[in-house]
Order: C-alpha cells, then sequence, then structure tokens
C-alpha cells in the first residue's frame, strides 16, 4: 500500500507543472502575437497615417483639440484587421461605423497579419506544452486567447480618441469576442493541432 501512495502523489503533483506549463505558453505566444500585430500595422502605416492626419490636425489645432495620433489610428487599423469596426460621433447625431483597413489602399495585407501572427503563436504553444495529438495541440494553442483577450480589451480603450462628448475608437463588443476571442481561439488552436505534426 506505501509504494503506491507515494506513486499517486507523484502522478498528481507532476500533471500540475505540465498544466501551468501549457497555460502560461498559451498565454506569452498570444500576448506576443497581439503586440506583434499592432507593431505590424504601426511600423508599416504610420508614416501614411501622419501624412494623412496632417489636414485634420491643423484644424484639430487651430481650434483647441488634442491632435490624433498615429499610434492611435494604427490601433484603429490593427483592429479593422479583425473586422472590428471604428465607431466614430455621427455627423446628425447617433454614431457611425467604418472599417478603416478597407478604404486605404495598398493596406489589405493588413488582414492576414493577425491570423498568421496567432497561428504561429498557437503552434509555438503547442511545442511549448509537447502536444503530441492534433487534440491536444488544439487545446494547447486554443489558450493563446489567455493572453490576447486581455490586451484586446485594454486596447479598445487605450486607442481612444475624444471629440467632443464621443469617441473614436474600435467597437467594444466585436473588440472583446471577436478579435479578443474568436481569432485567437480559431487560428491559435489551428496551429496548435499542426503543432503536433512536428513531435518527434
Amino acid at each position: 500500500m506505501s509504494p503506491s501512495s507515494p506513486g499517486g502523489t507523484t502522478a498528481t503533483t507532476g500533471s500540475d507543472p505540465s498544466i501551468t506549463r501549457e497555460a502560461t505558453g498559451g498565454a506569452v505566444a498570444g500576448a506576443a502575437a497581439y503586440l506583434l500585430g499592432y507593431l505590424s500595422v504601426y511600423l508599416t502605416q504610420s508614416g501614411r497615417i501622419e501624412e494623412g492626419l496632417s489636414g485634420l490636425n491643423f484644424l484639430a489645432d487651430l481650434f483647441g483639440g488634442d491632435p490624433i495620433s498615429a499610434w492611435q489610428v494604427s490601433g484603429w487599423l490593427f483592429y479593422n484587421a479583425h473586422f472590428v469596426e471604428t465607431v466614430s460621433p455621427g455627423v446628425l447625431g447617433g454614431t457611425s461605423s467604418r472599417n478603416l483597413l478597407m478604404e486605404a489602399e495598398g493596406a489589405g495585407f493588413l488582414l492576414f497579419v493577425p491570423p498568421v501572427l496567432l497561428f504561429v503563436a498557437g503552434l509555438v504553444a503547442g511545442r511549448v506544452a509537447g502536444a503530441d495529438s492534433p487534440l491536444d495541440g488544439a487545446r494547447s494553442g486554443a489558450l493563446v486567447a489567455a493572453g490576447y483577450l486581455p490586451l484586446a480589451v485594454v486596447g479598445a480603450f487605450l486607442f481612444r480618441y475624444s471629440v467632443g462628448d464621443g469617441s473614436v475608437a474600435p467597437d467594444i463588443v466585436t473588440a472583446v469576442l471577436l478579435a479578443g476571442a474568436v481569432y485567437p481561439a480559431v487560428f491559435g488552436a489551428i496551429g496548435g493541432a499542426g503543432s503536433s505534426l512536428l513531435s518527434d
């Protein structure tokens, strides 16, 4: 009886580091995917954004308003790449929603940035977890949402630009549900499932 007891304890405690490693690996990979995705947009589009904002910021400065920053607009485009629309006050009241990325010339490639980065993040998460089957890999890969979702929520508020009584910002509902949960869970899981094919 006594030999079996330590063995059972070892098996139980041995699984805890594995679960922790799996969750930590997914969260870190997800956070890295979010940050790299935003940086990809900023580095490729900030020059064009600043050029486009020059007229608007001149008027804002003329009337005592705050200028719109390229880093904020880059955030809007980053969320647009997840098909999260940018919401702004309407001219006649209410609000209007637009996907600025769809209107930007030559920026369509950015639509592929989140899926590709999340796929790679899922692949990394699956490898870190040591997944040896597509199902285990998919579970590990889906955990990238643990790192992606919190940053998606924070970013939806961080990239907010105040306009009078309203603001221009990513739509909060789809920013959380679509960008924060669905994208990382789906593409992370696909990458994680693929990681099992690379296992020894």
